[in-house]
């Protein structure tokens, strides 16, 4: 019998929620989002449950994301057959995604205490499954990031949202690059609240069953390491703040601290229409009045980039053949027109998200 791919365990007051696929680092699928989203319902009105743990299986990380190999099945089937925006959010990535994101707000918005175990490797929709609860802890394995623009995507599971509010520009900093946040660098960008070394976390788990949430916490938690990222602000900030992705390469480019080099090196590397589609993004999210918001635009833009060219080539060089080497379309940041960036955002009609209407 196959071992479920999600556990759950429901004792002491605490619902403890596993991801349980150790050999894919726990990636997510649309039955585990399913799963997860009918079990966070049921347990928010459930008097036995005093708290929320996320965990994950293994020891290499919570989450690495999702499902990116159904994800270029859907791609270059939408490509190959010239399948428009609107019907590909029918299609088997589309529907994961809706279900995805309406979890993402739930967590936005759990009315218990839900504590992430952010250990080792958090990435893509394993962010989406932690950050947005309101306890999250990281180890000094922890491993956060956002990789989209790498694979021709553009940061989605509310993740816009998340980088739109660190301190500065950190953030643009993060989605551009792709940078790696450690433990110290996750806690001073908003994306975590509390270091645990990963030897107490079994300690944390007796805790949280003993007593509530923020005392259990409390008993294990020690002070977060210092952040390399918030300690570059000053030419971070100085670099990303420009209006174009052109003009932050440009100041990249110019800036004296060898860290700028590097960061514009690595965003000429990436995918230039995702990487102008990705800085409106997370303009328009600064903005947005909340989550739900975010996350009903992040729908728009990934249904869109279902439909690209960018995007099967990006998980086919990353995940597929992992020649390392993708051929962007068009190939720099210059030959991308404006009504290709301003197409990603176009409304969806009926297929809209609309968790931001549902609020209101």
């Amino acid at each position: 019998m196959t071992e479920a791919e999600v556990l759950f365990d429901k004792r002491d007051g605490v619902g403890l929620i596993t991801l349980n696929r150790p050999k894919a680092i726990n990636a997510l699928n649309h039955p585990m989002a399913q799963a997860i989203l009918s079990t966070l319902r049921e347990w928010a009105d459930d008097d036995e449950v005093r708290t929320v743990v996320l965990t994950g299986a293994g020891e290499r990380g919570l989450c690495a994301g999702g499902d990116i190999v159904a994800i270029h099945t859907d791609a270059k089937n939408a490509v190959a057959h010239g399948v428009s925006r609107r019907d590909s959010a029918d299609s088997p990535s589309g529907r994961f995604w809706r279900d995805e994101y309406i979890l993402n707000a739930l967590i936005g918005n759990y009315p218990k205490p839900y504590v992430a175990v952010m250990d080792g490797i958090v990435m893509g929709g394993g962010v989406g499954l932690s950050a947005h609860g309101n306890r999250r802890i990281v180890t000094e394995r922890s491993m956060v990031g956002m990789p989209e623009t790498g694979i021709g995507f553009i940061p989605d599971v509310g993740g816009t949202y998340l980088l739109a509010r660190t301190p500065g520009e950190l953030g643009t900093h993060v989605a551009l690059t792709t940078a790696r946040m450690g433990a110290g660098d996750a806690i001073a960008a908003g994306f975590a609240d509390h270091f645990v070394p990963a030897e107490r976390i079994p300690d944390l788990l007796a805790q949280l069953r003993r007593t509530d949430a923020d005392a259990a916490i409390a008993a294990v938690a020690q002070p977060a390491p210092v952040s390399d990222l918030a300690a570059q602000r000053s030419w971070i900030d100085a670099c990303y703040s420009a209006d174009t992705v052109e003009e932050i390469v440009a100041r990249l480019q110019r800036h004296d601290a060898p860290e700028a080099a590097k960061a514009a090196g690595d965003v000429l590397a990436k995918s230039p229409v995702a990487l102008k589609v990705t800085l409106r993004s997370l303009r328009n999210a600064r903005r947005a009045a909340n989550l739900e918001q975010a996350l009903d635009e992040e729908y728009r833009v990934s249904v869109a980039a279902l439909t690209t060219h960018d995007l099967v080539e990006g998980i086919r060089a990353q995940v597929v053949d992992k020649d390392r080497n993708p051929q962007w379309s068009p190939a720099t940041l210059a030959e991308v027109p404006d009504a290709l960036v301003d197409s990603y955002f176009a409304d969806l009609g009926d297929r809209e998200l609309g968790l931001s209407g549902a609020q209101e």
